[in-house]
């Protein structure tokens, strides 16, 4: 009896022991098989680079540099960001990074986990930036920040650095990942449309366009007048209107105050 309480005493010991190592053991995200990776980075919210979950980024930047991309988020999904940058050998001190992310209005969501804003020394190679969001909800309120389905925008940039440090190369390794599943949320209502900002481009002009020269003839071999007198309106028809009441109103006023001549 007393073998078999110390064989659990010890099982149970190690059980202890290795449950803290085993919760720290955190899968790595990984991309998925056979993405694409992305080359490139916009540098504003309208040139964000659209990226996939799972899609790898790596590109080559310059510290100082703001870098943008542009994810979809599904309701029930949560988006786990996590990046390396490379920094340059020769530094003259140490640099903040941070990386943000903001919803389809470009409202910045809050990370519940993950190495938002970390400080590298003058001498480290590497700085690992994350960032977990939080579920995103099928519905909420308007006053709400709360992630709604929609575009999803990540910013990526140094926050504190020297001045000298400024324009050095760095190369930037990028993955974003899901963790939840779509449709999994159990709120109910749906949000009507995505939160997808307006963009509205104008129509581009293949050529510059041609003004039309004065004194262009109609058909009826007549010099066409337009051009030349305003086109009828309300407003034209007022100050006509007011300038012979004004006109009238001045008659009638010198005919009334007239002195008789003498005779």
């Amino acid at each position: 009896m007393r073998t078999r309480s110390a064989t659990a005493a010890a099982l149970l010991a190690a059980g202890v022991a290795l449950a803290p190592a085993t919760a720290l053991a955190a899968p790595t995200p990984a991309p998925s098989p056979g993405a694409t990776t992305v080359t490139k980075a916009g540098t504003s919210f309208l040139s964000a680079t659209p990226v996939a979950a799972g899609q790898p980024v790596r590109v080559g930047a310059s510290t100082g540099e703001y870098l943008y991309w542009s994810f979809p988020a599904a309701a029930g999904e949560i988006h786990e960001i996590t990046s390396t940058v490379s920094l340059a050998q020769d530094r003259g001190g140490r640099s903040t990074w941070t990386v943000e992310v903001f919803d389809g209005l470009r409202r910045r969501q809050a990370c519940t986990a993950g190495a938002q804003t970390p400080t590298a020394d003058a001498t480290a190679r590497t700085v690992a930036i994350g960032c977990t969001l939080r579920r995103v909800r099928p519905w909420a309120e308007p006053w709400s920040g709360d992630p709604l389905p929609g575009t999803y925008y990540v910013r990526l940039a140094v926050v504190d650095v020297p001045e000298p440090d400024l324009g050095l190369p760095v190369d930037v390794d990028l993955l974003i990942s899901t963790v939840g599943e779509a449709g999994s949320s159990s709120e109910d209502g749906t949000l009507a449309a995505p939160l997808v900002p307006p963009a509205k481009a104008g129509t581009v002009l293949g050529a510059e366009p041609t003004a039309t020269p004065e004194g262009d003839e109609d058909d009826g071999g007549k010099v066409s007048l337009t051009g030349w007198l305003p086109e009828a309106g309300s407003r034209w028809i007022w100050t006509t209107a007011g300038g012979m009441l004004a006109a009238l109103a001045g008659v009638v006023g010198f005919a009334l105050t007239r002195r008789p001549t003498a005779r």
